[in-house]
């Protein structure tokens, strides 16, 4: 069942005008916190976001590449906090993913839209424009936001052609995996 989702898995940008029952907003957050942290801290704190003017806000976090979060149902925004942790990057990592294979498992569609490291203009980051749109405190970093919502459209999983086994090595590297 896991091997399957991942395999079906696909960033999704294109929303149907479906909104997402609070059901399954929850289940996702649930997954949320139930994603693995290193020694248990727990660094990572969320926003579920699903009023129409923050996402349309939202969508202009990022200079490329966060449009399509104006016609998502729902934004979860995925911070945590440096002072807990020190591999917060990797713990809010690990809660994305859950976020989008549970909303893989759920019929939904999801998109990782990244923050960490982007701009959102030549003198704000994106972390900063979300910091400021949607009050989130100083102390907590922005790592990424996850788009959620019906797909539009369908997409056919990558075929196993396509996989980059040529990046796999065996024993050692250097030498081929296949």
């Amino acid at each position: 069942m896991f091997l399957e989702l991942v395999r079906k898995r696909r960033s999704i940008r294109r929303y149907s005008d479906r909104p997402v029952e609070p059901e399954k907003l929850d289940t996702l957050i649930e997954a949320a916190l139930r994603s693995p942290s290193s020694i248990a801290r727990k660094p990572w704190e969320f926003i579920l976001v699903r009023d129409p003017a923050l996402l349309d806000q939202l969508s202009r976090a990022k200079q490329h590449g966060s449009s399509f979060l104006r016609y998502a149902s729902a934004g979860i925004v995925v911070c945590a906090d440096p002072m807990k942790s020190d591999v917060w990057v990797e713990d809010a990592s690990i809660a994305c993913i859950m976020i989008l294979l549970a909303a893989e498992s759920l019929g939904l569609g999801g998109c990782w839209v990244q923050m960490r490291e982007r701009n959102h203009s030549d003198s704000k980051t994106a972390g900063a424009y979300v910091r400021e749109v949607l009050s989130i405190p100083e102390r907590l970093k922005v790592q990424a936001i996850m788009s959620i919502g019906y797909p539009a459209d369908h997409k056919e999983p990558h075929p196993m052609e396509d996989l980059l086994f040529d990046r796999v090595n065996k024993d050692q590297y250097g030498t081929a995996y296949r």
